[in-house]
């Protein structure tokens, strides 16, 4: 019986949830033919890869540090992916063509909108790294005003204020230092790594809003269990994983709807057992 190839790719990868998550969508999918690996691959090894790859792959999950480097191997790259200048999902077509995509972006506005988010009149970002440029990016599908940007240095200031500009989303930036008053946002992204937010913990208001806080490992930060212990609604890191995995496996195997609920008990159960 032949295969149909699926994998994540990236370096390091030992740590990538995404076989559990896409192996447990083929499953419930009834995909008995279809196959999901990982491979350790770095920027120089990644032409010679996707070159080798033959007719029966599918689509290829990309985390670090490969995301901006396969856009140039790619035929086409999205509009949402462009914006970002970040690729996390590649599908091949039947005629050969590697298009590429970013889930990302639509995962953190599904995550959101499955909690009831709309819409927000304001909101703050924690961090300017990579994942801020996405959040941002995801902010202007749903934020109507001025969104607040919290970075330790002038050049990540500028950065993510051209972010706003090349997004269309009007970016006020501030020092790490006045971080706490990112709190009162109606909507905080905490972009950070694990630790980093970990001070700003006891500054959580009293009637907090909304907290997507992007690290599923360790959960929940301090930032997040203290938002959930004054009432706020936090949305984690594995919301966003499970959202961005269903899309990837929608546009990978041309189904119109992924199963998220066996994603996420595939994605619960694999961080319990860590």
């Amino acid at each position: 019986m032949s295969r149909t190839r699926a994998a994540v790719l990236g370096s390091p990868i030992e740590h990538s949830l995404s076989p559990v998550l896409h192996r447990a969508a083929y499953q419930e999918l009834g995909l008995a033919d279809w196959s999901y690996d990982r491979f350790e691959v770095d920027e120089a090894a990644l032409p010679g890869f996707i070159a080798g790859l033959g007719p029966e792959w599918a689509g290829l999950s990309l985390t670090m540090p490969l995301k901006r480097a396969v856009i140039p191997l790619l035929d086409a790259v999205s509009d949402t992916a462009a914006s970002v200048e970040a690729v996390n999902t590649v599908v091949f077509t039947e005629d050969g063509r590697r298009l590429g995509d970013n889930t990302d972006i639509p995962g953190i506005v599904a995550a959101l909108h499955e909690r009831g988010i709309e819409k927000v009149p304001s909101a703050a970002i924690l961090g300017a790294g990579a994942t801020a440029s996405s959040a941002l990016a995801a902010l202007s599908r749903i934020c109507t005003g001025e969104v607040t940007a919290y970075v330790r240095s002038r050049a990540r200031a500028d950065e993510m204020r051209q972010w706003g500009e090349r997004l269309g989303v009007p970016v006020r930036t501030a020092d790490w230092s006045e971080a706490a008053a990112a709190l009162a946002a109606p909507l905080v992204v905490a972009t950070t790594p694990a630790g980093a937010t970990d001070e700003l913990a006891a500054a959580v208001p009293d009637t907090p809003g909304t907290l997507f806080d992007v690290l599923y490992d360790p959960w929940p930060t301090a930032l997040a269990a203290s938002w959930s212990r004054r009432g706020g609604t936090v949305i984690g890191g594995l919301d966003l994983l499970v959202h961005q995995a269903v899309l990837q496996v929608e546009q990978m195997t041309g189904r119109d709807r992924g199963p998220l609920a066996a994603i996420r008990a595939a994605a619960e159960r694999a961080l319990a057992a860590r």
